[in-house]
């Protein structure tokens, strides 16, 4: 299974994107390509997207942890990597006391 959310993708990628996926909502989408394919797919958009596309690309994997991240441009939130597991990172809002 391959999940992109990015932030804002040229026309012609999206439409290119629209081959192999379904857009739940603009720029997200979701599919579930052999592992040959969504390699190909993460290639044409690590290749095709500026910076300004900004987005994360989330790609099962066999290996622990079982997925992949991946990043497009400048995404909005920022990634980490902590004993081999990458993660998004959350920023905690001020006076929520969580």
């Amino acid at each position: 299974m391959i999940v992109v959310v990015a932030n804002d993708l040229l026309p012609a990628v999206r439409g290119r994107m629209k081959l192999w996926f379904v857009e739940p909502r603009a720029n997200v989408f979701v599919s579930g390509v052999k592992d040959s394919v969504a390699n190909t797919v993460v290639d044409y958009l690590l290749s095709h997207c500026p910076v300004e596309a900004g987005g994360i690309i989330f790609k099962s994997s066999p290996n622990p942890p079982g997925y992949e991240i991946r990043t497009i441009g400048i995404p909005d939130k920022t990634l980490c990597e902590i004993s081999g597991l990458q993660l998004v990172v959350e920023k905690l809002l001020e006076g929520n006391g969580a």
